[in-house]
């Protein structure tokens, strides 16, 4: 897992500028909460403590130290156009965060915190998965959405590389096409748009020979 798949390798033009993680900021946000917290206002856009701790169901208190401590590492930022001398609202940094998994396997330093990221993450994206499968959706929505597995694939490290590189590129080719659509909404004929979120998961299975202590078969 070389990259944070919600902050893409490739920006398109137009796109926010990208900021790679290192071990500090990589500590800074492994926390199951501080996660959450980062993934909504992404998601939804600037809130306050208690509009986050609402939503979350959490202490407005226990949300508001998670805040600082977010805005301390640089991943949200004060939105002061919308804040009040009672109220501090907050939003995340325009700027993309990339994180390169690779980095900090073998760094006993910040193993802990890559163990809790990558937990969290899988957790976030299963959550998001499960949401979508028992909401009401118009039926052209419900269409277009899809959850597929190939699992008869035989490839080398190489072949999977290649693979999840061209799967990017196509990504990116629709999300520039969306930025656009953004921008001139003409070009989607005045059809609804709505957001939407590309997972996807693909990786290595050890065999039972492998797991046995055999070798390939």
């Amino acid at each position: 897992m070389p990259d944070d798949p919600s902050t893409p390798p490739a920006q398109p033009s137009g796109a926010l500028p990208e900021r790679r993680m290192d071990a500090r900021s990589l500590r800074g946000l492994a926390h199951p909460l501080r996660m959450r917290i980062l993934d909504l206002l992404t998601l939804d856009g600037p809130d306050t403590a208690t509009g986050v701790a609402r939503r979350l169901g959490e202490n407005t208190g226990t949300v508001s130290w998670h805040l600082r401590h977010l805005a301390d590492h640089g991943f949200i930022e004060e939105d002061a156009d919308r804040g009040t001398k009672r109220e501090r609202w907050w939003r995340a940094a325009r700027v993309s965060h990339r994180l390169d998994t690779t980095e900090f396997r073998d760094d006993p330093a910040t193993r802990g915190a890559l163990s809790v990221y990558l937990h969290e993450f899988v957790q976030r994206d299963f959550h998001q998965v499960t949401t979508y499968l028992t909401e009401d959706w118009e039926p052209e929505w419900h269409n277009a959405g899809t959850l597929s597995r190939w699992q008869d694939l035989r490839m080398t490290a190489g072949q999977l590389q290649a693979l999840n590189a061209e799967l990017a590129e196509v990504v990116e080719r629709h999300r520039a096409a969306a930025l656009e659509a953004h921008r001139n909404p003409s070009a989607v004929d005045g059809e609804p748009v709505r957001p939407v979120l590309v997972q996807l998961q693909s990786f290595p299975r050890k065999e039972s020979a492998d797991a046995d202590g055999g070798g390939e078969r």
